[in-house]
C-alpha cells in the first residue's frame, strides 16, 4: 500500500511524466515476460536491447499518445455515466484506435519486422471492452496506467510475435 500511495502522489505531482514511465515501464515488463516466461530464454540469454526498445516506445510513443488522447477525449465527452463510456468506447474504437495502431504497429514492424495482420484480429476482441470498462470506472488520471497494465499481456504477446526465431 505504501508503493501505491507513493505513486499517487507522484502521479499528483508530475502527471504527465509519471504517466510516460508507467507506460514505458509497463511495456518492458511485457517484453521480460515474454522472454523470461513465453520464450524461456533465462537471465544469461535475456537481450537486454530489446527490452529498452519496448521501454523507448512506451515512453517516446505509447505513453504520450494515449495519454494525451484520452485527455482529448475526456475534453469532448466529459462525465462517466455508462452512456459517457460507451460514448468515448466508441470514439476511440472507431476513430483513435485504428490510426493509433497503424503508426504503431508499422513503428514496431519497422523496428522489428512485426507483422500488422498477425494482431489485428486479437486487438479487434482485446481493446472495446477494455477501454469500455476503463472510461466508464477509471478516473481519467488513471486510465494510461489501467490500460497499460491490461497491455503487458498485450505488450508480451506482441514482444514474443516481434522477436520469434
Amino acid at each position: 500500500m505504501a508503493l501505491w500511495r507513493a505513486y499517487q502522489r507522484a502521479l499528483t505531482a508530475h502527471p504527465w511524466k509519471v504517466q510516460v514511465l508507467t507506460a514505458g515501464s509497463l511495456m518492458g515488463l511485457g517484453d521480460v515476460i515474454s522472454q523470461q516466461l513465453v520464450e524461456r530464454r533465462g537471465l544469461q540469454a535475456h537481450k537486454t536491447g530489446r527490452t529498452l526498445t519496448m521501454v523507448s516506445l512506451g515512453c517516446g510513443f505509447v505513453g504520450p499518445v494515449v495519454g494525451g488522447w484520452y485527455k482529448v477525449l475526456d475534453r469532448l465527452i466529459p462525465g462517466t455515466t455508462k452512456v459517457d463510456a460507451l460514448k468515448k468506447m466508441l470514439l476511440d474504437q472507431g476513430g483513435f484506435a485504428p490510426c493509433f495502431l497503424g503508426c504503431f504497429l508499422s513503428l514496431v514492424g519497422t523496428l522489428n519486422g512485426l507483422s500488422a495482420q498477425d494482431n489485428w484480429a486479437k486487438l479487434q476482441q482485446l481493446w472495446p471492452a477494455v477501454q469500455l470498462a476503463n472510461f466508464y470506472l477509471v478516473p481519467l488520471h488513471y486510465r494510461l496506467a489501467v490500460v497499460q497494465c491490461v497491455a503487458v499481456i498485450w505488450n508480451s504477446y506482441l514482444s514474443w510475435k516481434a522477436h520469434r526465431l
